[in-house]
């Protein structure tokens, strides 16, 4: 099992249609909307590394509303 954290950039105003996108993955286990320099915080948990990565990189970061991300990947 492969968990990570997710800090969102979302263009301005733009945040619940993020939100909406990302509800659409059933990897995506939480979305929270956060103050600071990030707009949301998501946990994304995966069978393994590369099925995380693929969710990542074709599926989320493509989001077109998406300005950045950060990831933080959960060590066990």
């Amino acid at each position: 099992m492969a968990t990570a954290f997710i800090l969102i950039h979302a263009e301005l105003g733009q945040e619940s249609d993020v939100e909406k996108a990302l509800e659409a993955f059933p990897e995506v286990m939480e979305i929270n909307h956060v103050y600071g320099v990030y707009d949301l915080v998501v946990k994304v948990e995966t069978e393994s590394m590369e099925v995380l990565k693929e969710v990542l990189h074709l599926r989320i970061r493509p989001i077109e509303s998406i300005r950045s991300t950060m990831t933080l990947i959960v060590t066990e």
